[in-house]
């Protein structure tokens, strides 16, 4: 699992709070990677309402100004689709401030010069082809406008892109925002020294992307519930019939090593003991309840049953330190998020200090109206992976450190 070492590496990082920043111009790598309706209407502002308290210390710190830098989605090229003129109106609300759109770099260099905005946006950074190639001239452009870079963005930390990585090079002064120190400081709360029995819940679509964690967290963790469509390939592993349901079935041979090798290292691994499936995801006819060796012909397992919800309950109420990445079924759809929602408020009921890995599962909790009965949600899912994986996130490689 993450060494100590380089979580101390990386808490060691320099923070805006360490830093004079009284007429400076201040560049800051925000997470606005926001969920839309198909309107452009924001069903979840968390990211942007995380990043408020770093943006207001410079506003309260007297800086001359702030660029802001995203990315929203996937974009091939330009596209209103992905335009960040869809969160304008909701920052300026969560700032009361009003806050300029920069179309380009260029045009934020002269929003800067004409001081009538403190606050300017600028569009979305992945319509520039270089910002995932982490090109050296992006990242200087970024560079010329400003004084001090702060990387704020933690979903992203662990991609070495032009603004996260890049443009820390051609600054002065690079250091960590609020949110950014708050993430790994709750991290290094699970792994320097975390309350035993700690316990890992593992869940999600794709074993391939969980695999290199479950190999290297069985040197820490004590237990290890897997679920979701995940958990398929470790029952096909012990010879279950999984029918439709979605199964990795090149990586059963890695399935059935780490089972081996928990056994070894006597972690407890956990799997559904019994399985709630359909005949069809989207138009289900028929929905029922199995054993997990028993699910019926042609059907998909999209859920955990009542059985494995008491099971893993029971665990969860043994564990002093849980955390969870990735949810235990289609709980997007009502009739199949019975066995996450009951997971997540089982959590809630424990003393234990609880770490919600981003992404769906933090959706997922919020869904089942527990997130202020969680200890840490963090806002990057694939950057918390990282960290359990012990690797030390690019972003914080490039910081200034104390």
């Amino acid at each position: 699992m993450a060494e100590t070492a380089s979580i101390t590496l990386m808490q060691n990082a320099k923070s805006i709070r360490d830093i004079d920043i009284k007429d400076k111009c201040i560049l800051i790598r925000v997470d606005f990677n926001v969920p839309m309706d198909n309107d452009f209407n924001i069903s979840d502002d968390t990211r942007m309402r995380e990043a408020l308290p770093t943006i207001n210390y410079c506003i309260d710190n007297d800086a001359k100004n702030i660029v802001l830098v995203s990315h929203l989605g996937r974009p091939k090229g330009r596209s209103a689709d992905f335009s960040l003129k869809h969160v304008v109106k909701r920052l300026e609300r969560l700032l009361d401030k009003n806050v300029f759109l920069a179309d380009t770099i260029e045009s934020a260099r002269k929003e800067q010069a004409s001081g009538n905005h403190e606050i300017i946006l600028l569009e979305n950074i992945r319509f520039y082809e270089g910002e995932t190639k982490n090109d050296i001239e992006l990242s200087k452009d970024l560079a010329s406008l400003c004084d001090v870079y702060v990387n704020d963005a933690f979903g992203t930390s662990h991609r070495a892109h032009a603004s996260t990585y890049g443009i820390a090079k051609f600054v002065q002064h690079k250091v960590a925002g609020i949110l950014l120190k708050k993430e790994i400081d709750s991290f290094a709360k699970v792994i320097k020294n975390p309350l035993k029995p700690l316990l890992l819940i593992v869940g999600g679509s794709k074993v391939s992307s969980k695999l290199s964690l479950l190999k290297k967290v069985l040197d820490v963790v004590d237990k290890i519930i897997i679920g979701g469509a995940m958990s398929n390939t470790f029952l096909k592993a012990l010879g279950y019939d999984m029918q439709s349901s979605l199964v990795e079935d090149d990586l059963i041979p890695d399935a059935i090593s780490i089972l081996e090798l928990a056994k070894t290292k006597k972690v407890k691994v956990y799997l559904p003991v019994d399985i709630v499936s359909t005949d069809n995801i989207n138009q289900p006819k028929e929905i029922k309840i199995s054993p997990s060796q028993d699910i019926p012909k042609d059907f998909v397992a999209v859920d955990i049953g009542p059985a494995s919800v008491k099971l893993f309950s029971e665990v969860v109420a043994d564990s002093q330190t849980i955390i969870w990445n990735g949810p235990l079924g289609v709980y997007e759809i009502n009739q199949f998020s019975r066995g996450t929602f009951n997971l997540a408020h089982a959590i809630a009921n424990t003393y234990a200090f609880s770490f919600i890995g981003g992404g769906d599962t933090a959706d997922a909790i919020d869904k089942a109206g527990q997130r202020d009965n969680m200890s840490f949600i963090s806002t990057g899912g694939g950057a918390s992976l990282e960290l359990l994986e012990g690797n030390i996130l690019p972003a914080f490689e490039v910081l200034d450190k104390k």
